[in-house]
Order: C-alpha cells, then structure tokens, then sequence
C-alpha cells in the first residue's frame, strides 16, 4: 500500500488558514477597524507564538527526516531546492512574527507589524504548500514505503503541541478524513479532541469572534 499522507495534508490545511485567518484579523485590529482589549491581544499573542512554533517544528522535522526519505528512496526524480529554499525564508519571519506578539499591547507599532508579516507567511505558505503537494506528495506516494513514512509521521508528531495540535486537526479535516483517522488512532483519538477542543473554542471566539 502507498503512504497515506493525509496527516500532512490537514496539517499543511490548518497551518495555511490559521495564517491567513489571523493576518486578517490583525489587518482588521491595525486598522481600527475592530477593537481588541488586553484579553484578546494576549490570546492572539498565544495563538501567533504556538502557531510559529509548530510551522517551524513541521519544516524542521520535514527537512531533517522527510527529505532524507524522498531522496533515498526516490533519487534523480526529485530536486528539492526550492522546498528547501523556502524553508530558510520562513525561519528569520517566524521569529520576526513571534516577536510582534510578544509586543502586543506594549507597542503601539506592534500590531501593525503582526499584520503585515502574517500577511507575508500566509503567502509564503500558500505557495510553498501547493508546490510541495503538487511535486512531492505523487512521490511520496509511489517511491516511499509505508515503513518509512510511518517512521517520519512518528518523528514529525515528536515534539508538537497536541493540545494546540489536535483540535486544529479536527477543525480543518473534513468529516470522512475525521472518520479515517478516528479508524486509525482508535478510541483515544477522539476523546482527546474532546478534551482539548473546549479550550480551543474558547479561544477561537476570544479571537475571532466564532470558529
């Protein structure tokens, strides 16, 4: 059976509409255009600083574990430069992004700083993801055996946040990918979503008013 890399695609789904989401939202609050009190600037400076460190964790683990995989087992058939290029970029905003946060409230320029440097992410990982999808996941799917695929998802799952991580999985996966992975991961999987998710939507109506 070929990999299934379904992990990766929600994965790659809710990191894109979190950046997006949230380069909105601070377009909004920079302009004046909706208001924000300490609660909220601090509940979005959580979620910018999380949501940072797990892209940054994802590109870690893909360009010390997953690439290595591609090229062992696929060889000439790929070139990944330019996926690698990308990751450099993202890197120096990550922190530029975490920093912004981190002045939330403190700095009057902070926000407007926030916003226009997720608006550079959310591009950024527009166009990196579907070049990554497009070119890798066809290869991923052919050459990788499930043995080593199972060996990177392990890896990439080391080190995450599962409290931020999961309730996002079940937001942005649709019903039958949820189904699918409630079928892999057993009964465990859903009750720890269920935990979680009451936090998460706690959060999410601080911050963006609804889900």
């Amino acid at each position: 059976m070929a990999p299934n890399t379904i992990g990766f695609r929600i994965t790659h789904r809710a990191m894109r509409g979190d950046t997006r989401r949230l380069a909105r939202t601070m377009d909004g609050i920079a302009a004046g255009d909706e208001r924000a009190d300490a609660a909220r600037l601090k509940a979005i400076a959580t979620f910018a600083t999380k949501l940072c460190a797990g892209i940054h964790h994802h590109h870690k683990a893909e360009d010390d574990v997953l690439w290595p995989v591609i090229v062992r087992s696929a060889g000439a058939e790929v070139d990944l430069t330019d996926l690698t290029d990308d990751h450099t970029q993202l890197d120096p905003l990550l922190d530029e992004i975490t920093q912004a946060a981190g002045r939330l409230g403190q700095d009057p320029a902070a926000a407007k700083r926030l916003a226009r440097t997720l608006g550079i992410l959310a591009d950024l990982l527009d166009e990196h993801i579907e070049e990554e999808e497009r070119l890798l996941f066809p290869i991923i799917e052919k050459y990788v055996s499930e043995t080593d695929w199972h060996r990177v998802e392990t890896e990439v799952r080391k080190g995450g946040d599962t409290a931020f991580d999961l309730p996002r999985i079940a937001q942005y996966a649709r019903p039958d990918e949820l189904a699918e992975l409630r079928r892999a991961a057993g009964p465990v999987l859903g009750a720890l979503i269920a935990v979680f998710s009451r936090g998460h939507r706690r959060r999410q109506r601080l911050i963006f008013g609804s889900l």
